[in-house]
């Protein structure tokens, strides 16, 4: 892999990671759509690090008092869920997680195998894409997260664990969950964003083994730093854009992709 290679990689994963558009899908399309030897799943891991540091950055005001908040509804003296968003927020973060927990486990080996088929790309490219464009439209976009529950925060996570199929997008399936459950595209976008760290996280920790045994260090760094640097920018400017437009640039680019794949898949036949 060449450098410039890692460096596109990453800047797919920085901007497929927060927009509602599936980064493991890209990730997975580049290398067939370009001629590309395949990046292997511990490299997508390692630029998932990215994003990471990128959400942290980006939100690291809101994650410290997520924590203070997670510690003190610990102790009865300071415990307030009614009161206290970041309490309450920060159990609710934890429970969305674990649907994708299990999932991400018990799917494993079809991750790295009969998940990567482009033709199932381009069709939850679709789907999906359709879900969020009604979604957008039809919900009622009146909730702000303090109206949010435990519920509301469940089903979002069981979302999430869909996204372990390529193309479905995690962002994307728990934004358009988040709209359909009637919340704001701003806040439905922010708890999403929330919702990457420990997900990503776990599974950053899981795969360190294999990072480890990654010998091109320079194409880590490389890809590493750029989706760093492109997963921040697309967190800025994805919840400035939504605050006055709708998501259906996004249902119109995941038509025109699926198109493409198809396309490409029957010459190559």
């Amino acid at each position: 892999m060449e450098l410039f290679q890692a460096f596109i990689l990453g800047m797919v994963q920085g901007l497929g990671e927060f927009l509602p558009i599936s980064s493991s899908a890209h990730l997975i399309l580049a290398p067939w759509l370009f001629g590309w030897p395949d990046q292997g799943l511990a490299f997508d891991i390692a630029l998932h690090w990215g994003t990471l540091i990128a959400v942290v950055t980006y939100f690291y005001n809101d994650i410290w008092l997520l924590i203070k908040g997670f510690f003190h509804s610990l102790r009865k003296s300071t415990r307030d869920f009614e009161n206290n968003i970041y309490q309450k927020l920060s159990w609710f973060l934890i429970l969305a997680s674990i649907p994708g927990a299990v999932i991400g486990k018990l799917l494993e080996s079809r991750v790295e195998t009969s998940f990567r088929n482009p033709l199932l790309i381009a069709a939850t490219l679709s789907v999906v894409g359709l879900i969020l464009y009604l979604a957008d439209r039809y919900g009622s976009k009146l909730k702000s997260l303090t109206h949010l529950s435990w519920v509301n925060a469940l089903i979002i996570g069981v979302s999430q664990a869909a996204a372990i199929i390529p193309g479905v997008s995690r962002s994307g399936a728990t934004m358009t969950t988040g709209l359909l459950q009637g919340f704001t595209r701003q806040d439905a976008a922010k708890f999403s964003f929330l919702m990457s760290i420990p997900i990503i996280l776990g599974a950053g920790v899981f795969k360190l083994p294999e990072i480890a045994q990654i010998e091109n260090h320079a194409q880590l760094a490389v890809g590493f730093i750029s989706s760093t640097i492109f997963g921040f920018l697309a967190i800025k400017y994805m919840l400035k854009y939504i605050a006055n437009r709708s998501f259906a640039v996004f249902t119109w680019y995941r038509f025109a992709l699926a198109a493409v794949i198809v396309i490409v898949y029957l010459i190559r036949s």
